[in-house]
């Protein structure tokens, strides 16, 4: 029978949401791998498998497995390492599955990839030569909590074809999986000096349309962008929202116009503004948002998402969910028209990834 699983990466280990695919009663389970600070944990839609990310103070970096659902896990850092170039791996802070293999983003920036269901890892790219390189891997420069190379988003058709983001310095693309890259930051903003205008910008968190592969959305420190070249130049589409900071966006899997965003105060708090809970949307690519917020906290509720913390599923009627900095997670089974609690009191959550599993 399928079910939809939501996996949920907190502070203090990985919990899976589980219901049936009418997703209206929800059973939550965990908190899994021992405990540890779960960066990104995922699902591989063609195994059933479970992944997560996650670097603990005392043990290190690690990819977590589960092959039965969660129930048991187990964990592998073979490999995770980088050689004597004075780059040291201190987390694994994103996962994507594609075209046979795991891809891992981390901190130091690189990527390393496993073609063996996350039992053992090589080093793919560190993006040597790439402007920017030597300042983003200096100590210097990384403030607390920096995450590298958060994230990887793959071609669906071209398996050696895939973005990376640069905390901090932006996208990357790279067609020939990883030997060389190209900046892919024209049209963004900076509210900063640059040194170089290829890089410099802070991109949270990148997304393609399922149905338009050359159509990706961006959520940015200082504004939303839209392009439809597949990266190759950006157009602010952030007018007509509350701010222009936030961390989490995600595209609509049937309609490539559909985008959804989740602002937050840019200010140090980075909660919702004025305490009042709400999902924005556009379905016409960024001309237009409205504020979702039916069923939502709207008073004193000052909540925060984190990149990896707004995810969609792919059912006719997709169903959106995000979890916040202190531990609740919401879900829409209408396409954010309402909502519901369906967690609560978790650890701070730092990912939500949903996946339609049978």
């Amino acid at each position: 029978m399928a079910s939809v699983v939501v996996l949920v990466g907190t502070r203090k280990g990985c919990f899976v949401l589980e219901s049936d695919p009418d997703r209206r009663a929800w059973s939550v389970r965990g908190p899994y791998c021992e405990g540890w600070p779960v960066y990104h944990a995922t699902a591989d839609p063609s195994t059933g498998a479970f992944y997560a990310a996650a670097a603990s103070e005392w043990h290190g970096a690690g990819v977590w497995r589960s092959d039965d659902l969660g129930e048991t896990w187990q964990l592998s850092s073979e490999g995770l390492a980088f050689a004597d170039d004075g780059l040291r791996l201190s987390k694994v802070s994103g996962l994507t599955i594609a075209h046979g293999r795991i891809l891992a983003g981390a901190e130091a920036a690189g990527i390393f990839e496993s073609r063996d269901r996350g039992a053992t890892w090589s080093l793919l790219s560190t993006l040597d030569g790439q402007p920017g390189r030597e300042a983003w891997n200096d100590p210097a420069n990384q403030p607390p909590g920096h995450l590298g190379l958060p994230a990887i988003l793959p071609h669906p058709d071209e398996a050696s074809r895939f973005w990376a983001v640069i905390q901090g310095f932006g996208i990357f693309e790279t067609t020939d999986d990883g030997a060389s890259w190209t900046p892919r930051n024209k049209g963004l903003r900076a509210d900063w000096p640059l040194e170089n205008p290829e890089v410099g910008y802070c991109v949270h968190k990148l997304v393609m349309s399922p149905v338009d592969h050359d159509r990706l959305f961006q959520q940015n420190h200082v504004g939303v962008h839209r392009s439809d070249d597949a990266g190759k130049s950006w157009t602010e589409i952030t007018e007509g929202l509350p701010t222009e900071f936030g961390f989490a966006a995600a595209a609509h899997p049937h309609d490539r116009d559909t985008f959804y965003v989740i602002p937050l105060d840019p200010g140090h708090g980075r909660f919702m503004p004025d305490g009042s809970v709400a999902v924005w949307r556009t379905q016409d690519a960024g001309s237009t948002w409205r504020r979702l917020h039916d069923g939502l906290p709207q008073r004193d509720a000052y909540l925060g998402v984190l990149r990896e913390g707004l995810a969609i599923d792919a059912l006719d009627t997709p169903g959106l969910y995000f979890g916040t900095s202190t531990g609740q997670v919401f879900a829409s089974t209408d396409a954010g028209e309402s909502w519901n609690e369906i967690a609560s009191y978790l650890p701070a959550i730092s990912s939500v990834e949903v996946a339609v599993l049978g």
